[in-house]
């Protein structure tokens, strides 16, 4: 085997030191395909490794001839290099071609091209991408015997290329783990083993290497270069700096300059991108999640970006690595991209560079209260499912618009606004204690005589009720005069429900009962802004089971109509859960199996609010595990038609003593 290479891709990683780690799976796809296909593009955005992954699969398929030859190559440039530089490159590299008295010519390389079966590796193609693509396809033509592997960013979009995209290494955890150790991690700690950091000892837990290697997203180079930094911070300290930055992060030691730090790996796809490109990066930087077309031309147009150019930017952007993106064009599911945190931070400096940022943040603020307004109109109209679907798709653009209020002091009104639009996600989908923090945040700030201020602290005190009650009273104090002043009937209710709630936990269900009942009764059927009167009643039927089995049942019941009424699957779920609470309280324990059972059905086919569908699955467990009733005494039959004679065995049962177990106490 004759071997000639002027320019290796890296043995390894990155950054090219240490073993190939996590990339299993990757390694031996990409041997099939260079097996059976002429053409292999390795593709994925910076730092995910597709040089190390190249190299090394190369480098493990030369001992088994596969190929005669291996010619390596890569462009050296710094940015878009000159239509012949990859040629002249690749004419160095082959022997008996070197630089002659004329310009170099695909005749001239062809003609010197090794006779065998031959590998061309070309490493890092992104600055001379449409030279790649011309001189590929014309080899793929003119040389029978090569086949050719390529790595970059974006796909060379060849009609036979067979493309590879490697996504980061995974950082959430499986139970088929070794170790519990996800590639991330295990990658994160084989490099800092390859340094002489004692990491394990100072993080016996390893609870700082999993916060590392997601907050960086599993980059490889990101992890290798986050290694490198153990010698001089502890785990902690480290965890830190990367949460508040990750650009930071470098080595120079490395031989490649794109891979010293991460702003060079991705200043390097900058370099590449025209204006227009650049102006749109840096824009869409501003959103923190994902996001569809349609925000995107919102916040990017203006200027010399003219709104119709956005959508096939971000296709480029997308195609370069750049964006990662979910859907199909013209498919069922929409198009969505979404920017990896070191390429957001790049393009936020951008921003801030440019001076566009303050006016990047506003834009933000009204996507954010716009996207907020139409998640509660659909849950309102009971699409339930795409409300939180809409909103959960918006929570880091909401997290970094309040913490910019609250740094600024802008928008406070609108921010507070956006966020108490969104409770049913704080109340009914286990964010409380998000969305609790986000209010505790905005309401220090915002003017008391808005009436925002009282639906935020109202929404407040209802999140905090559950597991502070003097807060939560706390906070009931600055709701109630401005309801009350505001004539505010939902507002009067649900500060009942939320006193229900704190009596309950204090002085038990029957000191509780009037409060919830005072709430079902003063909630406007259909109200908006808040939870429906068929939750407090749902509330008031749990308390009622201790002291009034009738109430209970007709307050399910009326729970239950209202719910339905209005289209409200989460009120109709709890309402649901309540029954067959309030039947396990009562000593019927088998119909309330049955009706948690039928509640759970249900849930796949309505939003799985997880706090109820939680407190379902605990009561079908005690139900299932708890030691089996001793059977009635026997007694004397009754004769026919005696009205005293009891027609259920269970309700002979004595009902269930409070206190409550966790789930039979209310929820909401």
């Amino acid at each position: 085997m004759s071997i000639s290479s002027r320019s290796e891709p890296a043995a390894s990683g990155s950054g090219g030191t240490g073993r190939l780690v996590g990339r299993d799976r990757d390694a031996t796809a990409l041997k099939g395909l260079l097996a059976e296909n002429r053409l292999v593009t390795v593709t994925g955005g910076a730092g995910v490794g597709k040089s190390c992954l190249a190299a090394a699969v190369v480098a493990s398929m030369v001992p088994a001839g596969v190929w005669e030859y291996l010619v390596c190559v890569r462009a050296r440039s710094g940015g878009a290099a000159e239509h012949g530089a990859l040629l002249a490159e690749l004419a160095r590299t082959l022997p008996g071609c070197g630089p002659g008295r004329g310009p170099v010519t695909l005749q001239h390389v062809v003609r010197n091209f090794p006779p065998g079966r031959t590998l061309l590796v070309v490493d890092d193609a992104d600055p001379v991408r449409a030279e790649s693509a011309w001189l590929v396809r014309h080899l793929l033509m003119a040389v029978s015997t090569v086949r050719v592997l390529v790595t970059s960013r974006g796909a060379l979009g060849l009609g036979d290329e067979h493309v590879l995209r490697l996504a980061p290494l995974r950082v959430e955890a499986r139970a088929t783990d070794p170790d519990g150790l996800t590639p991330a991690v295990e990658l994160f700690l084989d490099r800092v083993d390859a340094v002489g950091g004692d990491f394990r000892t100072r993080d016996p837990g390893l609870g700082h290497a999993r916060s590392i290697c997601r907050l960086v997203e599993g980059v490889p180079l990101a992890l290798e270069l986050a290694a490198e930094q153990v010698a001089h911070c502890s785990p902690g300290e480290l965890a830190e700096r990367l949460e508040r930055q990750q650009g930071w992060l470098h080595s120079p030691q490395r031989a490649l300059h794109r891979h010293r730090s991460l702003r060079a790996a991705t200043g390097a796809g900058y370099a590449l991108c025209d204006t227009t490109l650049r102006t749109v990066w840096a824009r869409a930087s501003i959103f923190c999640g994902s996001f569809g077309e349609g925000p995107a031309v919102s916040m990017c147009a203006g200027g010399d970006v003219p709104p119709h150019r956005v959508p096939g930017a971000l296709a480029e952007l997308a195609a370069m690595g750049v964006l990662e993106r979910s859907g199909e064009y013209g498919g069922v599911r929409p198009v969505r991209y979404r920017m990896a945190r070191a390429t957001r931070e790049f393009g936020v400096e951008r921003l801030q560079e440019s001076g566009e940022f303050p006016r990047a943040a506003e834009r933000r603020v009204s996507h954010c209260r716009t996207m907020a307004e139409a998640a509660k109109n659909l849950w309102d109209s009971g699409a339930q499912t795409q409300a939180v679907a809409l909103a959960e798709d918006g929570l880091g653009d909401l997290s970094a618009t309040v913490s910019h209020a609250v740094e600024r002091r802008e928008r406070i009104g609108t921010v507070l606004e956006t966020v108490t639009s969104l409770w049913f996600l704080w109340v009914a989908y286990d964010r409380g204690e998000e969305g609790r923090g986000h209010l505790l945040r905005l309401l220090p700030l915002a003017s008391e005589d808005h009436r925002t201020a009282l639906h935020g602290y109202l929404l407040a005190a209802w999140l905090t009720a559950g597991g502070d009650p003097e807060a939560a009273r706390g906070l009931l104090g600055r709701a109630w005069p401005a309801a009350v002043l505001a004539g505010d009937d939902a507002a009067l209710g649900r500060i009942a429900h939320v006193q229900g709630r704190i009596v309950l936990g204090q002085q038990g269900p029957k000191a509780a009962a009037p409060h919830f009942r005072e709430a079902a009764d003063t909630i406007p059927p259909g109200a908006p802004g808040g939870p429906s009167s068929a939750v407090s009643r749902a509330a008031l039927a749990v308390a009622q089971s201790d002291f009034d089995p009738s109430a209970a049942r007709h307050s399910c019941r009326r729970a239950l109509t209202e719910s339905h009424r209005y289209g409200d699957a989460w009120a109709t779920l709890v309402a649901r859960h309540a029954r067959a609470v309030v039947d396990d309280r009562l000593g019927r324990s088998g119909r309330a199996w049955h009706r948690a059972r039928r509640a759970l059905a249900s849930v796949a086919a309505r939003p799985a609010a997880p706090a109820v569908a939680a407190a379902l699955r605990e009561l079908i467990r005690d139900i299932e595990t708890r030691p089996p009733a001793r059977p009635p005494r026997p007694t004397a039959a009754a004769p026919k038609g005696d009205a005293t004679a009891p027609r259920d065995p269970a309700a002979r049962l004595p009902p269930r003593p409070w206190p409550a177990r966790p789930e039979t106490a209310p929820l909401w």
